[in-house]
């Protein structure tokens, strides 16, 4: 069986503190326990819709808003074929928009993203969501 992972990251080996903040994704695709094949694609954060403007959701609803679920689910196109997404930290709205597009978000404590994905893909890595904002 073989899986696809993403991680959020800004250097191409750690996983990103923000999932909304992170320049690109890496792919990882795990067969067997071990990875088979490592990509990088674009992924847009939040400088690419500085000059959107919208409104808010109240501060207890952050991330939830019409337009920021919008935001969300063109942050995720280009991984809609993962079934994993790991970052160390991210907003309520933003793994709710995760979920709702398929795709597992995994709030981890580990930096490495080899190390990360090969858990997640053993099921043994925590998925802290204490850390969601």
């Amino acid at each position: 069986m073989n899986i696809r992972i993403a991680a959020v990251s800004d250097d191409g080996t750690t996983i990103s503190q923000h999932f909304g903040r992170a320049q690109k994704y890496i792919i990882l695709t795990i067969e067997n326990g071990r990875i088979t094949n490592r990509e990088q694609r674009q992924k847009l954060g939040h400088s690419h819709f500085a000059g959107e403007h919208h409104e808010h959701a109240e501060p207890h609803n952050h991330g939830f808003s019409p337009a920021e679920q919008d935001r969300h689910s063109r942050m995720l196109e280009s991984i809609l074929d993962c079934q994993i997404l790991l970052a160390r930290g991210m907003g309520s709205g933003a793994y709710y928009s995760i979920q709702q597009a398929g795709i597992t978000p995994i709030i981890t404590t580990i930096a490495n993203i080899d190390e990360a994905a090969l858990e997640a893909a053993k099921g043994t890595l925590d998925d802290h969501t204490e850390k969601l904002h």
